[in-house]
Formats: structure tokens, sequence, C-alpha cells
């Protein structure tokens, strides 16, 4: 495993849990430009960058998706996956060449079911990654549509 993943990865995980799901990962590469998932598709599978960025969006009706956040090395790319009815709530596309590694979301949920010290690991994990892109998706949105007012003094 690269240094850089796992020093982002020491932060979400205790290093046996990190071990344990890394083994379950194969490596993958994408072009730029590539679609990794569209909101409102079925959440199978998650990334872990291992090389390259990300861009999450989400579709706005009438209007071009804003990117909400821009994910690099050591990211988790979806979080979707872990919660029913495992639908994806934002979309990605590769904006570089991107390398990481894919891991199927039923793997890892079983595996969460098998041991749960482990599967109490990636839910804390995946929660506070969740939280973020909330705060994220609220933050850009706000800086995108929202109306600023000012106060004339009385």
């Amino acid at each position: 495993m690269p240094p850089s993943i796992a020093l982002r990865m020491n932060h979400a995980l205790p290093p046996d849990h990190r071990e344990r799901l890394l083994r379950l990962g194969r490596e993958v590469a994408f072009p730029p430009g590539t679609r990794l998932f569209d909101e409102g598709g079925h959440a199978d599978r998650f990334w872990i960058i291992r090389d390259g960025t990300a861009a999450l969006d989400m579709h706005m009706p009438g209007r071009r998706s804003p990117v909400i956040e821009t994910l690099g090395i050591g990211d988790l790319v979806g979080w979707s996956w872990l919660y029913e009815p495992y639908v994806w709530q934002l979309g990605a596309a590769t904006v570089t060449q991107l390398r990481a590694y894919e891991f199927d979301a039923v793997s890892v949920r079983l595996m969460c079911l098998d041991d749960p010290a482990f599967g109490q690991a990636v839910e804390h994990w995946v929660g506070r990654v969740l939280a973020h892109r909330l705060n994220a998706a609220r933050a850009r949105l706000v800086d995108l549509y929202g109306t600023y007012e000012t106060k004339e003094p009385r």
C-alpha cells in the first residue's frame, strides 16, 4: 500500500481493520472523464484513491451539475453502498487519470456483519466521511446559489 494511503487511513481505521479491508480491494484504473457513478444509481461498490483525482457532483435540474468536492489520494469515493437503500446520493467522475482500490459492497457489508468490531470501525469511518460530505455539499450550494442580504443601517 502506498504510504500516502496508509497515512490517510491511519486516522480512519485501526491498522488490523485497515489491512483486512485492503485485502478485499482490487486495483483498478480509469482515464480522465470516466463516470464512476450517477446520483440515483445502485451503489454496489466503492473506491479508495491510490493516485489521481475524482470530483463529486450533484444533479441540479435545469443547471449544470456543480462539483461538490474534489477527492485525492487516500480518499473514500462513495459511501451510499453502506446504507440502505444502497442508492448513490451524489455522482462522481474522474478528473485526472485515477488509480484506486475497488471494493465490492456486498463483500464488505458481509465482513462487517461477521465481525462486529470491524463493522463498527467501518461504519464510524464512513459516517465521518458522510458528515464531511454533507457539510461540503451545503457549503458549496450556498456558495453557488445562496442569496446574500446586506442590512442597511437604520
